[in-house]
């Protein structure tokens, strides 16, 4: 139930006579487990309201226009996140080295923080009745970690003896209308090769309902001791994993299953153009960053002159790639000096080697072994820091990177034209010191 901390003026709770600290406890005649149910009821013509007002079980009929509110704020939205069950063989978060933010153990699976923030989630906590809520209150839509379709496969994946049904939770919410981004994070020699081919089968043949299939390596850290063994892959694998995907897309007549651009990266190949990415949906995953930027960097291309000496800051995997945007960049800005320093991650391990996993200890150990003192400034995006905090995976904060080395830190929001924006000293930059 959600108790009600504010009734506001000429909205229908006021019509009603509800008050501050009376609960609603169901609509329609279903229990309303959080601020989900009122959002969702709140935005329909017709229900039926059950609430406690003055110590007595009240049920209104609602009738309203679209554009009418209950008018309503509640002491709690009661969303509080519910935890995984399971023991991915391959979960990031049991890679985690102790005395890092308490935050970044938090191991979270929650069909609700999926439908508002595009978290991705297994399914394997959820009963049978939350399936049908998802239906009912229309949350779509989802993004789930597949992993496989096979049953066992799955289960040994996921170390979940409960993990089996995805298949059969995935028909009955797309056959009900959910929409769902899928992913795959792919596990050499468990679930890629015939067990990706399998996978993929099923997810296509579950129809449109299942928007994108995003294909993914899984990061293995240097603090894996005890853990179930995962071999890093090479330039070789990468490319047959991007082969295997684009026959499957062929064969199966879709586009909608795509690599991450790690695998492009680690194979030495280029990108596929914008055009593969359908719109982006799934670039929170890594999966067409690099051909977004690209496009970005394009649109703000001009001419223009700054003197400037820059140090970038990459990942080891990216670095050829933005060394190839400057030297284009080079052609636009007239007297740009900028180096790529391809930072190693020492903390987790060379197999990591995306740029939002280095912490504030690696790049500022990588920039006092150069010769910084030639530099006007560090560029580095976003993605290395805690959203919206001016702070690394490690906790160092980014004045303390600027303090440490006497250099201004330029901070980019990922795009191409922010990459632009830094380098050419326009003034839409956020810059640390």
């Amino acid at each position: 139930m959600l108790k009600i901390s504010k009734v506001f003026k000429n909205g229908i709770a006021d019509e009603l006579g509800l008050k501050k600290g009376d609960e609603i406890l169901a609509f329609d005649g279903f229990l309303c487990e959080d601020v989900l149910d009122y959002l969702y009821y709140d935005s329909l013509n017709y229900f039926t309201l059950t609430a406690i007002s003055g110590g007595e079980e009240i049920e209104f009929e609602i009738e309203k226009d679209e554009d009418e509110s209950l008018a309503i704020s509640f002491e709690n939205d009661n969303l509080e996140i519910k935890n995984c069950r399971n023991k991915c063989v391959f979960c990031f978060v049991d890679q985690m080295p102790k005395g890092m933010r308490p935050s970044l153990y938090v191991k979270d699976d929650d069909y609700r923080q999926s439908f508002l923030r595009g978290n991705f989630v297994t399914l394997t906590n959820v009963s049978d009745s939350d399936i049908d809520r998802i239906i009912r209150l229309n949350l779509t839509p989802l993004y789930v970690s597949v992993q496989a379709t096979d049953s066992e496969v799955r289960k040994k994946l996921l170390g979940n003896r409960f993990a089996g049904d995805i298949y059969d939770k995935l028909k009955k919410l797309t056959e009900n209308g959910i929409k769902i981004h899928t992913q795959i994070v792919l596990v050499p020699s468990l679930n890629d090769g015939v067990e990706l081919d399998k996978t993929c089968h099923d997810l296509v043949a579950l129809g449109e309902n299942i928007l994108s299939i995003a294909v993914v390596p899984c990061g293995i850290t240097r603090f894996r001791d005890g853990l179930y063994k995962i071999d890093d892959v090479d330039k070789g694998y990468c490319s047959c994993v991007i082969d295997q995907i684009n026959n499957l897309n062929l064969v199966l007549k879709t586009d909608i299953i795509t690599p991450a651009d790690e695998f492009y990266f680690k194979a030495k190949r280029p990108l596929p153009s914008e055009d593969f990415y359908n719109g982006y949906p799934q670039i929170e995953n890594g999966v067409g960053v690099t051909s977004k930027f690209v496009c970005e960097l394009k649109q703000a291309l001009k001419k223009v002159k700054n003197g400037k000496n820059y140090l970038i800051i990459s990942g080891t995997s990216a670095s050829d790639f933005i060394a190839d945007q400057v030297e284009i960049l080079k052609e636009y800005i007239s007297g740009l000096n900028a180096t790529v320093l391809a930072v190693e991650n020492e903390f987790f391990g060379a197999t990591v080697n995306c740029t939002g996993l280095l912490v504030g200890k690696d790049i500022l150990n990588a920039v006092l072994k150069t010769d910084y003192s030639k530099y006007d400034a560090i560029v580095l995006p976003d993605v290395c820091l805690k959203r919206e905090e001016e702070v690394f995976l490690d906790g160092l904060l980014v004045s303390e990177l600027a303090q440490k080395t006497g250099l201004s830190v330029i901070v980019t929001d990922g795009s191409g034209e922010s990459f632009f924006d830094a380098l050419s000293g326009g003034k839409n930059v956020r810059i640390i010191k």
